[in-house]
């Protein structure tokens, strides 16, 4: 996959090759990261943005260093602009692009981007309802959820398929060395060693976190009948003590 971001700070994406599953993407040649510096394209020093026209507050970025930038990349495959009034970014989102075999992602920043530009975008995405001071961390998020989906960028594969939302419930808690620590144990259970056992704990433990702090993913969650029998049980002794 080959991803060109095109951003007034290339700088911040540089950073980031060395992390995680992008750098083992990109060590294992299954990514290509191409940020492209949107202020080498300006007419001048600091023509990147302007006033809006019809007065107001902030500033617009520019049409002409967009249009250069965007000449500038051979292979665009699908542009999106990252933006408040874009598409919810979700798991089932990342997927879909992650099937891509090229994404080029324009940050937006200050009030927006000259809507002229706007007929150049295949998709507008927004990564939540809260106030960025640019597109630059929501492109390292789309970026990041999409990489790890590429085969190759984890270690562990199971490690993104059992992962919270595409499983459809929270994880379980989880527990490592030492055995205890300020007077609190690692449950038995987990040091039992009977595989069944452990496995019967954690997806109780899951389906009570899912119900407490997200039953909103319950659901769109695939469950079996044991599930549902667990998820009746947890019910009494959460709600009825």
């Amino acid at each position: 996959m080959r991803i060109n971001i095109i951003t007034m700070f290339p700088e911040i994406f540089e950073a980031y090759r060395g992390i995680g599953p992008i750098r083992n993407a990109l060590d294992k040649k299954i990514l290509e990261l191409n940020p492209v510096d949107l202020k080498q394209y300006a007419p001048g020093p600091k023509e990147v943005d302007d006033y809006p026209y019809g007065g107001g507050s902030g500033m617009v970025i520019k049409a002409e260093p967009i249009l250069a930038a965007l000449s500038s990349i051979k292979e665009k495959g699908k542009i999106i602009l990252t933006s408040p009034q874009g598409k919810k970014f979700d798991q089932e989102l990342a997927f879909k692009l992650a099937k891509e075999p090229t994404l080029t992602i324009l940050c937006g920043r200050y009030k927006g981007i000259d809507e002229r530009i706007m007929h150049h975008i295949d998709m507008e995405i927004s990564v939540g309802d809260y106030i960025l001071s640019g597109g630059e961390p929501a492109a390292l998020i789309i970026i990041d959820t999409v990489v790890r989906l590429l085969e190759g960028a984890l270690g562990d594969v199971s490690s993104c398929l059992t992962d919270s939302i595409i499983s459809g419930i929270l994880d379980a808690p989880y527990y490592t060395r030492p055995r205890e620590i300020n007077g609190i144990k690692v449950p038995s259970v987990l040091l039992s060693g009977n595989h069944e056992e452990i496995r019967k704990w954690r997806r109780k433990e899951a389906l009570k976190r899912t119900l407490i702090k997200r039953p909103d993913l319950l659901r769109y969650a695939d469950l079996t009948e044991e599930d549902i029998n667990i998820l009746k049980e947890i019910e009494r002794e959460v709600y009825n003590g």
